[in-house]
């Protein structure tokens, strides 16, 4: 039986480029926004509040977000939104070179950033079927991956910072100018409803059925393989949490590894480079080794993180892990996303990966705090230690239901019936 090459077409480049100017104006404000509250006067703890509000949308606003997708057209959706946030980001661009810009209207411009971005994201993954076929979406989710860790991560904050350089107007409205450059790829695409309903947890296709808010949820719960996965990237994530809000304080002079602060940037930027490489072979990796070798690369990844601290290891043991780590996290997003799409139904794909989310991020900022709190009661490096031990267990019940489960069927999901069609 032949199955059809995997051509991602013109639809999906029109995607691909919305999604890679939106992400360089998401890197470039939320580089900015910090800045802004300083500007301003406000306190570390309002500096603070505004990273804060950022953040707050997924828990609060996820699961709607994901029914919202579901409900209205995507491409339209995609539009409007990056229109609001353009228009969100002109408006703080005019407060600060008019002198009316205040800490209540940053906050409150956090939140809509906030919102959008959980619309955006979960419209991002859901359309994807819609314009792919299913044998070509494991390199679109990697392209996609591609250019969020080039554009978010490598670009968009040291472009910021240039721009800031000059002025703050200057870097806010750029970013804003992006999110409006977003909506000329959308316009270019043409979704199509996917040719083959998705497998049920026993197999078969399934009716995806209207449901509510939580529908997604309980879809989510009820197909195993999609549950676990989004089970232990939450466990996995419990430990992130706590490299992230405490690597800076290992790293950074007077911290035990002295580094100063441009040469933390580098050691971030190499993690960032480590996911970047990752995603551009993962489809020639998954062909090779297979998904379940790949995805227990990525758990030993998560241990690789936070074990080099725990031992207090040289620099370079340090950089080495947290880009191996790096290069790990960016393979477990493209094969999650990909045996996520194949194995839920199209009308309720906004919800189910609005629903993974809320489970697998809403764990961050509670785990961040609690790493905190155990800083301040004893140390770094004993916060590390339980991170690696923490990760060990994941790593030690992960293992078994891999090798247990068939994930190679769940990334090939579909393309048989394709071939059929």
């Amino acid at each position: 039986m032949r199955v059809l090459p995997a051509s991602l077409g013109r639809s999906f480049n029109g995607l691909w480029f919305g999604t890679g100017a939106a992400n360089l104006g998401d890197g470039m404000a939320l580089f900015v926004l910090p800045l802004l509250a300083l500007a301003v006067d406000a306190t570390p703890g309002g500096v603070a509040a505004v990273t804060t509000a950022l953040t707050l949308a997924w828990p609060i606003f996820g699961l709607h977000a994901g029914w919202i997708v579901d409900r209205v057209d995507r491409r339209a959706l995609l539009s409007g939104v990056n229109i609001v946030r353009g228009l969100v980001l002109a408006g703080l661009t005019a407060g600060h070179l008019t002198g009316t810009l205040s800490l209540p209207l940053l906050l409150a411009a956090a939140v809509l950033l906030g919102v959008g971005e959980t619309l955006v994201d979960t419209a991002l993954t859901s359309t994807i079927p819609s314009v792919v076929e299913p044998a070509g979406r494991g390199r679109a989710n990697a392209r996609i991956e591609a250019t969020i860790n080039v554009t978010n991560q490598l670009v968009g904050p040291p472009l910021a910072g240039l721009l800031a350089g000059l002025t703050l107007a200057l870097a806010t409205g750029v970013s804003a100018g992006l999110y409006v450059l977003a909506v000329a790829g959308i316009a270019a695409m043409t979704l199509r409803r996917p040719p083959v309903e998705p497998l049920s947890q026993e197999g078969g296709p399934r009716a995806a059925g209207s449901g509510g808010v939580v529908a997604g949820f309980l879809h989510l719960w009820r197909q195993p393989v999609v549950r676990a996965l989004t089970l232990f990237t939450a466990a996995m994530n419990v430990v992130w949490a706590a490299a992230t809000a405490l690597l800076v304080v290992y790293a950074v002079r007077p911290g035990p590894l002295g580094l100063t602060a441009a040469q933390y940037g580098l050691l971030l930027t190499a993690m960032a480079v480590g996911g970047l490489l990752a995603s551009m072979v993962v489809e020639r990796l998954w062909r090779r080794f297979g998904v379940t070798t790949l995805l227990i690369a990525d758990a030993v990844g998560t241990v690789l993180l936070v074990a080099p601290v725990a031992f207090d290891a040289p620099v370079w043991a340090v950089a080495a892990g947290a880009v191996v780590a790096g290069a790990g996290s960016s393979i477990w997003r493209i094969l999650v996303a990909t045996i996520r799409q194949n194995l839920s139904p199209p009308d309720l794909l906004g919800r189910i990966y609005s629903a993974s989310r809320v489970l697998s991020w809403g764990v961050i900022p509670v785990s961040a705090a609690l790493a905190g709190v155990g800083a301040e009661l004893f140390d770094v490096r004993t916060v590390f230690a339980v991170a690696t031990g923490l990760a060990l267990l994941i790593l030690a019940v992960f293992v078994p239901f891999a090798r247990r489960t068939d994930l190679s069927a769940a990334m090939e999901a579909g393309q048989e019936h394709r071939a059929l069609a």
